[in-house]
């Protein structure tokens, strides 16, 4: 699995439902994770990934130093779902799907992160499986790191 983290001050993930945006998920201060599954990944990968996400080092100390992780500092967190994480741009210009699960495996996967985040007490937002999301954010410093397990 992979995420792509993004430390945020706030962020919103809205789907448009009859023609009007509704915000789905919405947080503070914390970091979104744009989340992907590929073939070969289970729940143990799942639960390895929302172990990472919310104990990464990516917030500043005292001193501005990237020591805190959003359990730390009570951070909140949005997880997206993305299989675009596993697009393949090697050959060409339009990317291949092969890689990413499909949607059958990748969805449980997913939700597996969402529910090993709260099981750690993180307060956890997300966007909708399958639906066109508008994720809106606002990058603190920027930081964003691309996680893989």
């Amino acid at each position: 699995m992979r995420a792509l983290v993004q430390r945020v001050h706030e962020a919103t993930v809205s789907v448009a439902a009859d023609g009007e945006p509704e915000v789905v998920g919405a947080i503070g201060r914390g970091v979104v994770a744009l989340v992907g599954a590929t073939h070969d990944d289970e729940q143990a990968t799942a639960r390895r990934l929302a172990d990472k996400i919310w104990h990464l080092r990516c917030f500043d100390d005292t001193d501005g130093v990237m020591n805190l992780s959003a359990a730390d500092v009570g951070g909140q967190v949005l997880v997206v779902s993305q299989f675009t994480l596993y697009g393949d741009t090697a050959r060409g210009r339009r990317p291949s799907w092969v890689r990413a699960a499909p949607p059958e495996q990748a969805e449980p996967l997913v939700a597996a992160v969402v529910d090993r985040l709260r099981e750690l007490g993180a307060h956890v937002a997300t966007g909708r499986f399958r639906a066109h999301m508008d994720v809106a954010l606002v990058n603190d410093g920027p930081v964003t790191l691309l996680l893989e397990v």
